[in-house]
């Protein structure tokens, strides 16, 4: 062989090398184990499953002997689900990036037909599991493992098939995966890339808890902070270098002598009227201390209508149980024309809602008006306590823990008022969810809620109505609004049963409750290794086009302010999210320099008290620390390719976005094109071989 011959042949060689590392693809997802083991294992190795690592396996296998299960049937079924960790998409049947779970998601009938393994019998799983095993004593059962249950059947821990698949049936990830005791088969839906990073801007030094883009349209937006006042103020364009234009020493609206502050207790919400160019009407949600000031009174939220006894209840803080309110009140715009106020009458125009708090915490305080129906809805928490102790969330009487909706356009008669029970100066929308639940008290909306803190209605499609729910230790969740839901506390926590360690007031049962789960979230742990603080701050779709990596993603937060989270859905209008955590910078040339956290790249926000959004639909991030505005991303330095590039400048961010590695559907582009590569070099050699 001459050297030319020689020189091919080591050619050859190194292609043949290139081709066994392009195509070994991983058998499996599971991030605990490597992508190495390439031989099928002894138990988890059927219909194309195999686990990582021989330690996985054998752990698997030491938990399905120890069940001991006697029916071959349902022995191979359950086989099969602790064996679906195991599958090489496994991250997508465990819902890693969204809702993490204990078990996959089983195929039942309610799942998605997108899928290319849409069979009769794939969404039948979940239910083919429950009538094999539903008589079958399983030790340790895996279907128990969540509720800590050492009952062995399955008729034991759930009454009928529908709870047991309300519970472990459904679909993932992008709509369609679940699992069927058999390889995933993933749909044609295309991934979306998360954003590379959220770059900011910090403009306003203030500490602002709501921000309300004025009605008229214009660049102004009112600021309120907790302590009582609110601000009119003007926002400059984005990429101007300047501050945002507000007169701290005079107020829009000044009710600090009103408003009681605290922790949790304050001015939480505030709402203008749809036509307040016109009326100059606009409401405010504060508490108040009807031992300090007499006209704070109202009834309180613990009474005999929801068999609560407030003589009973303990004191919170140093504070006698209903001594603070929240209140609804209505102001208006001094002067004729509402569009040109500057400042508003301290004096109320009328009292819209009066209710007394059980205790300090949990009340939310968020009022919103419907941008389809008028509708005023107001936020409610579970009025405090650990785990809900009385039960408020689930009383279909009382107001505590739920969404609740009012038309303040109108006012109910005394007589009505007093048959129907209400808390003050409104009247019921015609189609609230008590026409079709007698049990609900007429106001309420939605119900199960912990401590909604901070929702919002897409400017691009008001149906999505998402409310971010504060969590009790474990789970911090985003939910889709809508009439009559149930989200599930004090039953669930998120996605996760909740046991409280005492209830005073009478539970009821799981399965009564037919809870609507989050459509995103994040574990405590996520945020806090040792699975401490942690609370939600809900955002916004981001609509805006100043970062068009940004657009459509729902955005959102934790209070602490170490985190942010893009969720993103697809397909779209799904009402299924993909959650990323995606990291944030502060722009170099920011109007005001930002501070950063000791011995971190990250911005020293303090904390995350709200989003907001001006009538450009720009967003904003207000914090303890200052208002921060989402700006270009190519100011921070990180990569959109949809940004014109002539946008781009010089500023230096203090670091670049981490980058993520790459997945298993990139991997095999990147492998399919390394060998298209090659294989044209391979025939370009034999042709000049011959």
């Amino acid at each position: 062989m001459g050297r030319s011959h020689f020189v091919i042949f080591i050619i050859l060689l190194n292609f043949l090398q290139i081709l066994d590392t392009s195509f070994s693809l991983p058998l499996c997802t599971d991030s605990r184990a490597p992508f190495q083991q390439k031989t099928p294992l002894a138990f988890c190795s059927y219909n194309g499953i195999s686990c990582c690592n021989s330690t996985d396996d054998k752990q698997l296998q030491t938990q399905f002997n120890a069940m001991n299960i006697s029916d071959p049937g349902c022995a191979s079924l359950v086989k099969s689900v602790i064996c679906a960790k195991c599958d090489k998409f496994s991250a997508e049947l465990f819902r890693t990036d969204s809702v993490p779970r204990q078990l996959p998601i089983l195929c039942n009938s309610t799942t998605s037909e997108n899928s290319t393994k849409s069979s009769q019998t794939k969404n039948d799983f979940c239910s083919k599991i429950w009538t094999t095993c539903q008589n079958v004593s399983i030790i340790s059962s895996p279907f128990a493992a969540s509720i800590k249950s050492n009952s062995t059947k399955l008729t034991d821990l759930w009454k009928s098939q529908i709870d047991f698949c309300n519970v472990f049936g459904g679909a993932s990830g992008d709509g369609s995966v679940c699992f069927a005791g058999e390889p995933v088969s993933l749909n044609t839906t295309t991934p979306i890339s998360p954003p590379g990073g959220l770059c900011l801007e910090k403009f306003g030094n203030g500490s602002y808890i709501n921000m309300v883009a004025h009605p008229d349209g214009s660049s102004r937006a009112f600021f309120s902070n907790q302590q009582g006042k609110i601000w009119l103020a003007t926002i400059p364009e984005v990429d101007s270098g300047e501050l945002l234009d507000v007169d701290d020493s005079n107020p829009f609206l000044d009710l600090t002598d009103e408003v009681h502050f605290d922790t949790e207790l304050g001015m939480m919400g505030i709402a203008f009227h749809p036509k307040f160019s016109q009326n100059g009407r606009f409401f405010v949600s504060f508490n108040c201390d009807k031992q300090a000031w007499p006209g704070c009174g109202g009834r309180c939220s613990c009474n005999s209508d929801v068999d609560c006894d407030p003589s009973k209840l303990p004191s919170d803080s140093g504070s006698q149980p209903c001594q603070y309110q929240a209140v609804i009140a209505e102001f208006t715009a001094s002067g004729s024309q509402p569009t040109q106020a500057k400042t508003a009458s301290p004096k109320e125009v009328r009292r819209i809602f009066t209710m007394g708090l059980p205790f300090t915490g949990h009340h939310g305080g968020q009022i919103l008006f419907g941008p389809r129906d008028g509708y005023l809805y107001f936020m409610m928490g579970d009025g405090g306590g650990i785990g809900d102790p009385y039960n408020f969330s689930q009383n279909k009487k009382s107001l505590l823990g739920k969404i609740i909706r009012l038309d303040i356009d109108s006012t109910s008669s005394v007589e009505e008022i007093t048959k129907l029970g209400l808390w003050g100066n409104y009247s019921i929308p015609k189609d609230n969810p008590y026409t079709e639940d007698k049990e609900l008290q007429p106001e309420i909306w939605a119900l199960g809620m912990r401590n909604p803190w901070r929702c919002s209605f897409d400017s691009a499609r008001p149906s999505y109505f998402m409310c971010a729910d504060v969590g009790q230790d474990k789970f911090e969740e985003v939910n889709i609004i809508s009439k009559g839901g149930n989200y599930g506390w004090s039953e669930y926590e998120g996605p996760y049963l909740y046991t409280p360690s005492k209830s005073p007031g009478a539970n009821k049962s799981m399965s009564s409750i037919n809870p609507i789960f989050p459509v995103m979230g994040y574990n405590h742990s996520d945020v806090n290794k040792n699975g401490g603080s942690a609370s939600i701050t809900g955002g916004y779709f981001y609509r805006s086009m100043t970062d068009p990596c940004m657009h459509g993603r729902y955005l959102f937060s934790d209070l602490y302010a170490g985190f942010m989270w893009a969720g993103t859905e697809n397909p779209e209008d799904s009402g299924t999210f993909n959650t990323s955590q995606i990291s944030f910078n502060c722009a170099q040339k920011s109007p005001i320099d930002c501070t950063f956290v000791p011995g971190s790249s990250v911005p020293a926000l303090g904390y995350i008290f709200s989003y907001g959004e001006d009538n450009n639909k720009d967003m904003y991030v207000l914090t303890s620390s200052g208002v921060y505005r989402v700006v270009r991303p190519s100011r921070c330095k990180y990569t959109c390719a949809k940004e014109n590039s002539s946008a781009v400048d010089d500023d230096i961010p203090s670091s670049p976005p981490a980058a993520s590695p790459p997945s298993a559907a990139t991997m095999l582009t990147g492998s399919y094109s390394n060998f298209v590569v090659i294989l044209m070099s391979f025939m370009l050699i034999l042709a000049c071989w011959f």
